[in-house]
């Protein structure tokens, strides 16, 4: 596996497109069948009439643009200062990998105390990235 933070930030940049696109497939044939016209959907809340499985992708896809974030800078200041080495370069794929396990959890079966514990490691991942990064930075 090369050293590099590239890779699983590129994965989860791709896994967030899956996801996008997994919404609109959810999405536009529930806002048909449920007779709302997309000037409809231009407030808050107007598509909470949907059924869950539109409604559980988009709430994936809104979760993927924001803890991510964090990963993103974090993984591409890593690389940055030259320090992408094996174990971070692990905990970015780690990283990735559980937030996937979150995604398809979450536009399938939704079982939000199995969603909150993947949400809990895959910070505890991060935090672990952010602390080893600083720890060389600083130490």
């Amino acid at each position: 596996m090369p050293s590099t933070m590239v890779a699983p930030v590129m994965a989860l940049v791709a896994w967030s497109l899956v996801i996008w696109v997994w919404m609109y497939v959810q999405r536009i044939p529930a806002m048909q069948k449920a007779g709302i016209k997309p000037q409809d959907a231009r407030f808050p809340g107007s598509l909470d009439v949907l059924p869950d499985t539109a409604r559980q992708a988009a709430d994936n896809y809104n979760h993927l643009m924001e803890q991510p974030t964090i990963f993103y800078a974090a993984a591409l200041a890593i690389q940055v200062a030259g320090h992408a080495d094996a174990a971070l370069v692990k905990l970015a794929w780690a990283y990735v990998a559980v937030r996937v396990l979150h995604s398809l959890l979450q536009v399938t079966v939704n079982l939000v105390p199995v969603r909150f514990l993947l949400f809990t490691i895959s910070t505890g991942v991060l935090a672990a990235m952010v602390l080893i990064e600083l720890a060389r930075l600083f130490g």
